[in-house]
C-alpha cells in the first residue's frame, strides 16, 4: 500500500514515528505533497533529515514544493528511471525521490502525472529578513508545455495527479492567510491549474500546500494526516 501526506517542512519525526509503526509488508512508499524540506538549509541539517528518513528504509516520493530548492541547481541530484518515468535522486539517499514535474508514473498500478510548484505568499518577507526564497518556485511555461505533451499523449486522461497546490476553483478560502491582501497574490499558477483540471479525466487529484486536511469533489487537501492512496 501507498501513502500520502502533506507539507513536512523539514520537521520529520512525527512522519518518521508514524510510518515506522507501519508493518513493512503494508507499506510500500509514502508521497510528499511538496515543501518536504530536504533541500532548505542547506549543509549539514539537510543531510541529517536525509539520512534520518533514508533509514527507514521507505521509499518516499516527493512533489516539489515552493519552500525549497529545486534538487538540480544542489549538484547533488541524478536522474534516474523509477516507476516508469524520470525521477531525481541523490545517490547517498537511494529511498529518497524527487519527482519530475510532467511526468506520469506509474504507482502501484495507476497513472499519476505530477505537478509541482507554487507562489510563496510570503516572497517578500522571506526576501526582507534573509530567509531562502527560489525564483523557479512555479512551474515555468517549458514544464506547462511538459506536462500538456505528456497530458495530450494519453487523450487527457490518467488516474490520479499529484501537485503541491491546487486549481484555482478550489483554493480553500478557509486556509487563506489573514490580513494578506489576496490581490498581490500571484495565482498564476493556480488559474493554469484550472485550465488542466478542466480538460482533464482523473480520478482523484491530491495536494498539500494549503495546510488543510479536507476532501472537496475529487480534490484531497492534505498537511499532516497520512492515509492510504485511494
Amino acid at each position: 500500500m501507498l501513502y500520502v501526506t502533506g507539507d513536512t517542512h523539514a520537521s520529520f519525526y512525527p512522519l518518521y514515528d508514524r510510518l515506522d509503526a507501519l508493518p513493512r509488508t503494508d507499506c510500500q512508499g509514502c508521497i510528499i505533497l511538496g515543501d518536504v524540506g530536504f533541500n532548505y538549509h542547506g549543509g549539514d541539517e539537510d543531510r541529517w533529515n536525509k539520512q534520518l528518513m533514508n533509514s527507514l528504509g521507505i521509499p518516499l516520493f516527493c512533489i516539489q514544493g515552493n519552500h525549497e530548492q529545486r534538487p538540480a541547481p544542489t549538484g547533488l541530484y541524478e536522474q534516474q528511471t523509477r516507476f516508469g518515468g524520470q525521477v531525481w535522486v541523490e545517490p547517498a539517499f537511494p529511498n529518497l525521490i524527487f519527482a519530475r514535474d510532467g511526468e506520469i508514473y506509474d504507482l502501484d498500478g495507476r497513472s499519476a502525472l505530477v505537478i509541482g510548484g507554487a507562489y510563496s505568499v510570503d516572497k517578500y518577507y522571506r526576501l526582507m529578513h534573509g530567509y531562502p526564497w527560489w525564483a523557479d518556485e512555479q512551474p515555468d511555461q517549458a514544464t506547462r508545455q511538459r506536462v500538456e505533451a505528456a497530458l495530450a499523449a494519453r487523450d487527457w486522461q490518467v488516474d490520479l495527479i499529484l501537485s503541491h497546490t491546487c486549481p484555482a476553483r478550489y483554493i480553500p478560502q478557509e486556509a487563506l492567510l489573514p490580513g494578506l491582501d489576496q490581490s498581490r497574490v500571484d495565482r498564476s499558477t493556480e488559474l493554469w491549474l484550472d485550465t488542466i483540471e478542466s480538460r482533464t479525466r482523473y480520478g482523484r487529484w491530491y495536494c498539500g500546500h494549503w495546510h488543510i486536511n479536507k476532501a472537496v469533489d475529487r480534490m484531497q487537501f492534505l498537511f499532516h494526516d497520512l492515509i492510504p492512496l485511494a
